[in-house]
C-alpha cells in the first residue's frame, strides 16, 4: 500500500521535473481564466508561468438516514494555483469544515469543526487539443495527516492522481472528463474515480454546466453523484459561480455551493 503511494508520487515528480525543458511558449494571459471550480472535473490546462490564481467558496451538504441527519458546512474551499512553468502548476488547498448531527430533530452538542487535510499537488500539461486528440493534463495530490485539525485528522496520508481531458464540441460547448484513482485517508482500499462534465456558454459572460462524477472502490459499493451550476465572468480575471447537486446512490441528499475565482497575472 505505502509502496504504491510512493510509486505514484515519485512518478508525478519525475514527469514534472522532466517538463522543465518543455515549457510552452504560448501565452494564456490574454484569455479568460480557466478554473477548477465549481464542478468536480478538474480543468485540463494549467494557469501559466508566474500566474497566481485563487479559487474559493463555501458549500453545504446534508444526508439523512432514518432519523439521523448529518450536515456539513465548508466555509472556505480554498485552492491556490501557482504557475511554476507554462505547463506546470503547484496546487495548495485547505478547507475549514464544520459538521452537525441531528437525531429525531434534536441537534447533538458534539459539533465537529476544524481544518481538513491539506491538499498539496502538481498539475502538468501533457498535450494540446488537436482535432480528435483531446487536451490532456496529469494531476496528482497528497493529503498529509499532520495538516488536519483534530476532528478531521485521518490515520494515514491520502493520495489521488488523475488524467484530465477535454474536447471542444463547438464554439459554445465543451466536454471535460477525469479518470484516475485515489486512496482515501483511512483506507488501504484503492478506488477508481471518474467525472464527466458538459459546459455551455450562454453568452460571453454567462456559462452553465451539468456533471456526473463518482468513485468505484475495490471492495465496496460505488458512489455516484450529479450536479449543475452557473458561472459569471465579471472580467477576464474574475469569475463567480453557484451550483446545486445530489447523489445518485446513497450518500448525499443535497449539495449547495457558491464561490469565486481570481487571477493575478505576473508583471511584464
Amino acid at each position: 500500500m505505502k509502496s504504491t503511494k510512493i510509486l505514484f508520487a515519485s512518478l508525478l515528480i519525475f514527469i514534472s521535473l522532466k517538463s522543465i525543458a518543455q515549457e510552452n511558449s504560448n501565452s494564456k494571459l490574454d484569455n479568460p481564466l480557466v478554473t477548477d471550480r465549481p464542478d468536480a472535473t478538474e480543468a485540463s490546462s494549467t494557469v501559466g508561468k508566474g500566474v497566481l490564481q485563487f479559487e474559493t467558496g463555501g458549500l453545504y451538504e446534508s444526508f439523512q438516514t432514518n432519523n439521523i441527519k448529518n450536515e456539513s458546512y465548508t466555509y472556505n474551499t480554498m485552492l491556490i494555483r501557482y504557475g511554476l512553468l507554462d505547463n506546470l502548476e503547484l496546487r495548495l488547498g485547505w478547507d475549514f469544515v464544520e459538521g452537525v448531527t441531528t437525531v429525531n430533530g434534536n441537534k447533538l452538542d458534539n459539533v465537529t469543526s476544524g481544518l481538513a487535510p491539506l491538499l498539496l499537488g502538481l498539475k502538468l500539461d501533457i498535450a494540446e487539443e488537436n482535432g480528435a486528440m483531446p487536451e490532456i493534463a496529469l494531476i496528482g495530490h497528497v493529503f498529509p495527516v499532520f495538516s488536519a485539525g483534530q476532528d478531521y485528522r485521518p490515520e494515514t496520508t491520502g493520495v489521488d492522481f488523475r488524467l484530465s481531458l477535454s474536447h471542444t464540441l463547438n464554439e459554445k460547448s465543451s466536454l471535460g472528463y477525469n479518470i484516475g484513482a485515489q486512496w482515501s485517508d483511512d483506507s488501504s482500499e484503492a478506488a477508481a474515480i471518474y467525472t464527466l462534465a458538459y459546459g455551455y456558454s450562454i453568452s460571453d459572460k454567462w456559462g452553465m454546466y451539468a456533471e456526473v462524477y463518482g468513485d468505484l472502490p475495490e471492495d465496496s459499493s460505488a458512489n455516484h453523484f450529479c450536479d449543475a451550476g452557473f458561472t459569471y465572468l465579471a472580467s477576464n480575471d474574475l469569475q463567480f459561480d453557484a451550483y446545486l447537486g445530489t447523489s445518485i446512490t446513497d450518500g448525499q441528499d443535497l449539495l449547495v455551493g457558491m464561490g469565486l475565482s481570481y487571477r493575478i497575472k505576473p508583471k511584464k
